[in-house]
């Protein structure tokens, strides 16, 4: 079988033939489907990782409170409880990690996560006066506390146990803990797929839709309960339209050239793309698999910048924006003055554009032009010594300082990252053909948020887009940063960004 791995698929698609970004027009089922109200998801993997925190801080306050209300009034201040709370904090974590209740099926059942807790519970703390009584360590620790830590423990352990309960089956029927799934491939394949999934137990998969690339007259119409919503183009709309998670493929291996092609369309969206093994003869290691309950998959594609890296891009985000816009201030209140004697109409330019998932928004730009002669959806490429653009202007566009409101996006709005692809107007050419006519594959590059900043500025791929070739490098670069995302990356960017700006033989 052909390699069907992202980076071969990237190139295909970069040279294929273009398609537009006219929206498509859905079937009435799917578009009731993607009509429907649905809440944002939540990683169980983000979710675990604060439950933790929650019992490892939980613990230690716990500890500390004793301490405060029963050692120190009665013993004075004694430094060795302060090792002693934080090693119990850790063991407790490691033995509920050992009683496996740090998982979302676990959390929805409040009775089965108190008889694990409660016995993890104590035998931590057994361990610890057991360690007391043989290290002979009487006189440095009380019975009183240690045994008040233990039966406060149970207490607020099991309190906090029962409103995470409560909280995650209100998550649940919310659909937040699912991951919306839609089957690609109808007929017999689909259908034994689409059970399995159904038989699954305690599953986080939730099918939304089957889709097909073959016609109503190739394809049943219904498949195991569900009703074909449409062909592999529809569903690029629909998931931008609605949320989905997942995409599941019931396609046997040997349909090769049909794989190829859906995928080399559905690759530009931020989903999850796997291949169902089991309805297949070929048989492999198990750890060449991934799972959905026991049903073996494989996989073709990740959702970039997933779980923990959404956290700390977010927060890496919001801290480092904070203090540039705090930093910045002062130039920035220069530039708005400067714009106000310079012409007449506001400081702020406001532009629709492409965000995450070709989702609009809407980006605040120091007005570099003429209040009469701005170009919203920038129909028209600025070029050098452009009529349309102001004395002021043509400084803040030649040194990107016009860009410096995204802050307000990054900070405030949560629209922007301060690096990634940077986000195009609706109507950018390069040689008069649209980014997405010019480069096929090219909403690729919003299956993340777009920056301020990004991988492709940095390496001179900035300003005016007169050839294809231009915007077909900027989009190559925007895919190698998606693909190889770090905090670390991020950082060497934003390092790299000044003196890239100092450059701007391309930015008019």
């Amino acid at each position: 079988m052909t390699d069907i791995s992202q980076p071969s698929l990237a190139a295909a698609a970069l040279g294929a033939t273009a398609r537009s970004n006219t929206p498509r027009i859905l079937s009435p089922a799917a578009e009731k489907i993607a009509a429907l109200p649905v809440m944002p998801a939540l990683s169980p993997i983000v979710l675990a990782g604060i439950v933790r925190m929650i019992d490892f801080g939980a613990i230690i306050v716990l500890g500390f409170a004793l301490y405060a209300v029963y050692v120190v009034p009665t013993y004075g201040v004694m430094w060795q409880y302060v090792p002693a709370i934080l090693a119990i904090a850790v063991l407790t974590i490691l033995a509920f990690q050992s009683a496996d209740i740090y998982h979302v099926t676990a959390f929805r059942s409040p009775v089965g996560q108190v008889i694990r807790l409660v016995p993890a519970w104590t035998i931590v703390m057994f361990l610890a006066i057991t360690i007391v009584f043989f290290a002979r360590l009487e006189q440095m620790f009380s019975r009183v506390w240690l045994v008040a830590l233990y039966v406060a423990g149970v207490v607020l352990l099991v309190s906090l146990r029962l409103a995470l309960a409560t909280l995650v089956r209100h998550w649940t029927k919310e659909g937040r803990l699912d991951r919306r799934a839609v089957v690609v491939g109808g007929g017999p394949a689909g259908g034994k797929l689409i059970e399995a999934l159904g038989a699954q137990q305690d599953s986080d998969v939730h099918v939304i839709g089957l889709f097909d690339d073959r016609g109503d007259d190739r394809a049943p119409v219904d498949v195991a309960g569900f009703t074909k919503l449409g062909s592999v183009d529809d569903l690029i709309e629909f998931a931008r339209r609605t949320r989905v998670d997942l995409v599941l493929f019931s396609l046997p291996f040997t349909a090769e050239s049909r794989l190829l092609q859906m995928l080399r369309k559905l690759w530009v969206l931020p989903v999850d793309i796997r291949l169902a093994a089991h309805l297949h003869g070929l048989r492999l290691r198990p750890r060449a698999y991934s799972y959905i309950g026991n049903l073996p998959m494989m996989d073709v594609y990740d959702k970039p910048i997933t779980d923990w890296d959404v956290v700390m891009k977010n927060v890496f985000d919001r801290v480092v924006g904070a203090l540039l816009l705090l930093a910045l201030s002062p130039i920035m209140m220069i530039v708005a003055i400067a714009i106000k004697l310079d012409s007449k109409g506001p400081v702020f330019f406001r532009q629709k554009r492409y965000g995450f998932n070709n989702e609009l928004i809407e980006v605040f730009k120091f007005r570099s032009m003429y209040t009469d002669q701005c170009d919203p959806t920038a129909s028209k490429l600025v070029t050098k010594n452009d009529s349309r653009v102001t004395r002021v202007g043509a400084f803040i566009r030649k040194t990107s300082i016009d860009e410096l409101p995204q802050l307000i996006n990054v900070v405030f709005k949560g629209n922007l990252s301060l690096v990634g692809p940077r986000p195009h107007a609706l109507h950018a050419k390069a040689e008069d053909r649209l980014y997405d006519e010019a480069v096929d594959g090219y909403f690729a590059r919003h299956r993340v948020k777009p920056g301020i900043t990004g991988w492709a500025q940095i390496n001179g791929w900035r300003g005016e887009t007169d050839t294809s070739e231009k915007i077909v490098r900027r989009v190559e670069h925007d895919l190698y940063y998606i693909e190889n995302w770090s905090v670390v990356f991020d950082l060497y960017i934003l390092a790299r960004t000044p003196f890239a700006l100092a450059k701007s033989e391309n930015a008019y």
